[in-house]
């Protein structure tokens, strides 16, 4: 991001998937939040601690355990909010304390967000505001949270640098997740730099180059 710009992020990853959870915050206000908080909330406090923010809310993108597994004790922490997924991801976090158990996780705990989102609901961030667009496919529920003005996404799982996201869990629909880069994603531009749930990030305009699954050239390919 520019030094300019009006969002700061810092990527911190998390738990044995070495999942990206993202610290956020407006560069006017020095309020900020916390996107996808999957587990060691100590470390995530220790982080936000080094850099003067007032954590206001947490941004939850779906239901798996290694994105929302230390939301609740994060919210209790800093006496937050905690805001997304869509609702038809509850039941993924109804079974995150099970899934901790089977994973090693056992400090992951279920919530009950303070707001579901919905397609083009807005979330704020000090003074800035991030379009929601609901992106079904990896999970029923999943959401993605772009600020248009800074050029950024924060979009869970449902697309990586040369990849996206699995469609194999329950209710994962392969045709939903493409339809969802397609038709929610690539219409904010190819200029959107993108913090992925996990891995590098990239650019959407990148993804539509060379990405084998939802590039123009492998959809066209594709019929």
């Amino acid at each position: 991001m520019p030094p300019t710009s009006p969002v700061k992020a810092i990527i911190v990853p998390v738990t044995p998937f070495q999942q990206n959870c993202s610290i956020l915050w407006c560069s006017e206000t020095r309020r900020g939040a916390i996107v996808d908080p999957g587990g060691e909330a100590d470390r995530l406090i220790e982080a936000v601690a080094g850099r003067d923010i007032a954590i206001e809310k947490i941004l939850i993108t779906h239901g798996h355990l290694d994105h929302a597994g230390a939301a609740a004790a994060l919210a209790e922490h800093f006496a937050v909010p905690i805001e997304g997924p869509q609702r038809e991801d509850s039941f993924w976090i109804d079974l995150i304390e099970e899934q901790g158990a089977k994973y090693g996780m056992p400090d992951c705990r279920r919530f009950e967000p303070d707001r579901w989102l919905e397609d083009g609901d807005t979330v704020t961030v000090g003074a800035q505001s991030f379009a929601v667009r609901h992106c079904p496919g990896h999970t029923p529920g999943h959401v993605v949270f772009v600020h248009e003005t800074a050029r950024l996404a924060f979009v869970g799982d449902v697309l990586f640098q040369g990849s996206v996201g699995r469609t194999d869990f329950p209710r994962g629909d392969p045709a939903a997740l493409v339809r969802s880069v397609v038709t929610k994603l690539w219409p904010f531009g190819d200029d959107i730099t993108f913090v992925p749930g996990h891995g590098p990030v990239s650019s959407f305009g990148q993804e539509r180059r060379t990405n084998p699954y939802v590039s123009d050239g492998a959809l066209a390919a594709a019929g």
